[in-house]
């Protein structure tokens, strides 16, 4: 138990470095010729302790692994945490190759949603269940993160670069759409938020219900928009359900699940109407002056650059690794699990992307927007397959 709250504390610690490490990213970025000097060391700073936070959460990573005996990828939690490690890793190589602030600026606040997000979950220590009992464990799960880290590169030079030369001055479908990619940034807030409000609040309402024959409990978190089918609330004083949850979803939790789905577009989409009343301004419009002094061809290169790397990556974890794996737990090495489907869409999906930019000359907003949507299929297959859809792989 020592270990478990050195491991807490580690990630806790990396966490307010990151944030630490945003503002001083943020002093880098001034456009003032004659700080120079000062732009140029506050971003060095940035960078260290950037590092720093990155070694405390190496710390987290490996005293977990010593309490659990085995690699901590095994619940959501776990793989989320690993996967925003990955993104900061691929983040500081990138950053040494092209020394621009403005990266730091916008992946280190999205990598803490990601990790923040990973801590509204259970973080207890439990045992692998008979399927994951094995090396493979390790092998294929941390080289998908690692693949899925550097896309993200890609994903924040694409939005750096839309907002960089999207035309913010009148309303347009670009604009609109990007502005959509931002709203679902606020979405993940919205689910951190209320999620840890009701935490805080020590929130509990047990319902009983009847699945395939069985008759089961869950325990919601969070009062229930959306409660599970034919349900009867155990609770007194709690929240009755609004509507039960869809019939075509099956699993265990899964109207539990679906509630949670459901808080966070509520509390997301009130997070960025209070903020548009407090901007008067679009997000992407009240961001693009930021940008001013970043380079698009250079963001151009990062995009490319990162899938070059990152594809390759994700090909032998997410699905050569994944096969193999499937093979020994499974008997086969493919099945129509949503994950796996979801797996081979993103395969496809950035090999399309290096197909259309190297065959046909898709460079600068054309592979913006397939950088940002390639991201996007990918946190779909972390949240929605986990949150929602059942499956072997789901780890929610």
């Amino acid at each position: 138990m020592d270990l478990l709250s050195i491991s807490n504390g580690s990630l806790f610690i990396a966490f307010i470095l990151y944030l630490i490490a945003t503002f001083f990213f943020g002093g880098a970025i001034r456009q003032n010729k004659k700080e120079r000097h000062q732009k140029s060391l506050s971003g060095s700073i940035g960078l260290y302790i950037t590092i720093a936070g990155f070694v405390s959460q190496l710390v987290y990573f490996f005293t977990r692994w010593t309490v659990t005996g085995h690699a901590p990828v095994s619940n959501l939690f776990e793989f989320t945490t690993f996967l925003g490690m990955s993104m900061i890793l691929a983040f500081i190589i990138i950053y040494i190759y092209y020394k621009t602030a403005f990266l730091g600026l916008f992946a280190l606040p999205i990598t803490m949603i990601i990790i923040a997000y990973a801590s509204m979950f259970s973080t207890e220590v439990s045992p692998l269940v008979p399927s994951l009992q094995s090396y493979w464990l390790s092998i294929h799960v941390t080289t998908v993160a690692l693949g899925q880290g550097i896309l993200f590169i890609s994903f924040v030079a694409g939005l750096m670069y839309l907002i960089r030369q999207i035309d913010q001055s009148k309303v347009s479908l670009r604009n609109i759409s990007l502005e959509i990619v931002l709203y679902c940034l606020f979405l993940f807030i919205g689910f951190i938020v209320i999620t840890s409000a009701f935490n805080m609040a020590s929130y509990q309402a047990t319902f009983e219900y009847t699945e395939n024959g069985a008759t089961t409990t869950t325990e919601y978190h969070l009062p229930a928009i959306a409660g599970p089918n034919n349900a009867e609330l155990l609770t007194e004083n709690a929240m009755s359900p609004i509507i039960d949850a869809p019939q075509w979803m099956q699993g265990a939790d899964a109207g539990r699940k679906f509630n949670t789905v459901v808080w966070s577009f509520i509390t997301g989409s009130a997070i960025y109407l209070l903020t548009l009343l407090f901007t008067r301004k679009r997000i992407g419009e009240k961001l693009q002056p930021v940008l001013k002094g970043v380079k698009p061809d250079m963001l151009d290169e990062i995009m490319y650059r990162s899938v070059a790397i990152g594809f390759p990556v994700f090909t032998l974890g997410g699905l050569i690794f994944a096969a193999i794996w499937a093979q020994i737990a499974w008997g086969r090495f493919w099945g129509w699990d949503p994950k796996e489907v979801w797996a081979l869409i993103t395969w496809f999906f950035y090999a399309a992307f290096l197909h259309l930019r190297l065959s046909r000359g898709w460079h600068g907003e054309k592979s913006a927007w397939l950088a940002v949507v390639g991201f996007a299929i990918i946190m779909f297959n972390l949240i929605v397959v986990n949150l929602v859809l059942a499956g072997l792989h789901s780890y929610a």
